[in-house]
């Protein structure tokens, strides 16, 4: 997956509090394998019910079209576990999601996929949604992981904390099995020693034939 380690980009605000993921990502656009996520992202509030798009939508609106960031309000990513939410995200090009909390499961939907969710104390929220309000021009931001520091639209610096291997994880841009197989020489080493104490661990798979020694019974 994408590295993130230092993220500038436009900023949105989605302030509504428990966005669950079927907000995020409609069940009625994952009935296609080839579903587009990023069309689908918030698709019930992005779009009219004759298909056009909804003007009043925070996304539709042109000095947030392209965000990278989200703030978003208390629990967002809450509901099911349908990591599709995280994927339209992505998707759509954001990187990040700020909110005073997260759906657990989302929250780690999102660190597996190179999505970064901070934790803001609700008055930081609040303050970061006044400056949007305050800017006329396209909001920016800066997120610094490295750092552990955010830039506002209106230059200020808060500081965010985050759990140490979470951090690592995006930094370098791996999930769990990613960070695995960085171990792959170990790996196999320890299989070549283990077939030779614990053969029977090894066998082949059902309906393929064998030497006849493997213990049968009792003995299995």
């Amino acid at each position: 997956m994408e590295k993130f380690d230092i993220l500038t980009g436009i900023a949105a605000p989605l302030m509504q509090e428990n966005v669950n993921t079927d907000a995020i990502i409609p069940a009625d656009w994952l009935r296609s394998v080839d579903a587009d996520h990023a069309e689908g992202l918030f698709g019930r509030w992005r779009y009219l019910e004759d298909g056009r798009e909804n003007p009043d939508f925070v996304l539709n609106q042109a000095q947030y079209r392209n965000a990278r960031v989200l703030v978003a309000g208390r629990n967002f990513g809450c509901g099911s576990s349908r990591e599709n939410a995280v994927w339209a995200l992505a998707a759509y090009g954001i990187r990040c999601v700020m909110a005073p909390s997260f759906g657990d499961i989302f929250r780690e939907n999102c660190v597996k996929n190179g999505l970064l969710p901070i934790i803001l104390p609700q008055a930081e929220i609040d303050e970061l949604a006044a400056e949007f309000i305050a800017i006329n021009d396209a909001p920016e931001m800066e997120i610094d992981l490295v750092g552990l520091r955010i830039r506002t639209p209106l230059g200020r610096t808060l500081n965010f904390s985050i759990e140490e291997p979470v951090r690592d994880f995006l930094l370098a841009g791996m999930d769990e099995i990613d960070r695995t197989l960085t171990h792959m020489t170990a790996i196999q080493a320890f299989q070549t020693e283990d077939q030779i104490l614990r053969p029977w661990a090894y066998l082949p798979a059902a309906g393929i034939p064998t030497d006849g020694n493997e213990p049968r019974g009792e003995d299995a």
